[in-house]
């Protein structure tokens, strides 16, 4: 088994492709060991020294380290516990996943509402994996889109700026109601 590793725009989290599918459908961002109780891959991940995040995408897996430790050290690491998950043939998720967090929306926003998650599915979201991140829509209350950032996306430096003067910008162009995007943390 070959594992790809690529940089993103977050220089503490690097993006990891065993070329193979991880979640398949949907994504999941554990942001503490605690959280990765329910993924065996998560929890061997967390049980390496320096591993502050792990974001499990359709295909890919984004590390996030903590600043006391560098790639060099980590990366072998990280690469060693993913192939020995993935040849034991272990599952990534064990269990029922939990349901979403639920969305702030006004009934009478749905067409709008509709129109921006269409925007963030097709012209956001695969850009953003393509940094090893997700963006996760949580609302729309007078004009202000709530976004999600997760994976490398989450703590990224450049993610204010990705979020306000592009996705800003692009929601506002094509839907008028929309004002402005706020990042929201769970």
């Amino acid at each position: 088994m070959f594992i790809e590793t690529e940089g993103t725009p977050n220089p503490a989290t690097l993006k990891f492709l065993p070329g193979r599918d991880v979640m398949g459908q949907g994504t999941v961002d554990f942001a503490s060991p605690e959280s990765a109780a329910a993924s065996p891959l998560a929890a061997a991940l967390f049980a390496l020294p320096g591993v502050a995040r792990v974001f499990l995408g359709s295909d890919f897996v984004t590390v996030t380290k903590a600043d006391s430790i560098d790639w060099q050290s980590l990366r072998p690491q990280v690469l060693g516990a993913m192939m020995e998950h993935f040849v034991t043939g272990r599952p990534v998720i064990e269990g029922e996943q939990t349901a979403a967090a639920e969305e702030d929306v006004s009934p009478e926003d749905a067409d709008i509402v509709a129109q921006i998650k269409e925007l963030l599915d097709t012209r956001v979201r695969p850009a953003v994996a393509g940094d090893g991140g997700d963006i996760v829509f949580r609302g729309f209350r007078d004009g202000i889109v709530h976004l999600h950032m997760q994976g490398a996306c989450s703590g990224c430096p450049s993610s204010r700026a990705t979020l306000k003067h592009g996705i800003e910008n692009m929601l506002r162009h094509y839907i008028p109601e929309v004002v402005a995007v706020q990042q929201v943390e769970l």
